[in-house]
């Protein structure tokens, strides 16, 4: 019979399987800067490279590097406008998948809190008798 322990860390691991790419890709604080200036502009039309590169000062090789790696990551979406790409966060973005790992982790710890409070209680109760 699995712990409930044991269940808990079978979950996490599942999650932050299910979020690497998620991880991987907001780990980056160049990645950050860049996500950050997207959540500032303009969400309806997006923001194009060119202004992604103003807000973060950084080279616009640079920029198109980590929006392809925010991309692929299904973080953000590219809309095309004739030879003008777009960039915004995706409204579907798999970030909203980090919702699950956070609330597994957040049971993890109340599990913890739970099992630490009625181990210390044991505790207690053996050193009065």
């Amino acid at each position: 019979m699995i712990s409930v322990e044991q269940e808990f860390l079978n979950t996490i691991a599942i999650e932050f399987h299910n979020n690497q790419k998620v991880l991987n890709a907001i780990g980056d604080e160049t990645r950050q800067a860049i996500l950050l200036a997207l959540i500032q502009g303009p969400q309806k039309s997006g923001m194009r490279v060119g202004e992604i590169r103003v807000r973060t000062h950084l080279s616009r090789p640079a920029v198109s590097h980590h929006l392809k790696i925010l991309k692929d990551a299904q973080i953000i979406s590219v809309r095309k406008e004739g030879t003008r790409n777009f960039y915004r966060l995706d409204a579907g973005s798999k970030l909203m998948l980090l919702k699950n790992l956070v609330k597994e982790i957040d049971k993890l710890f109340e599990h913890c809190e739970q099992a630490t409070e009625s181990q210390s209680g044991t505790n207690e109760r053996d050193a009065f008798e």
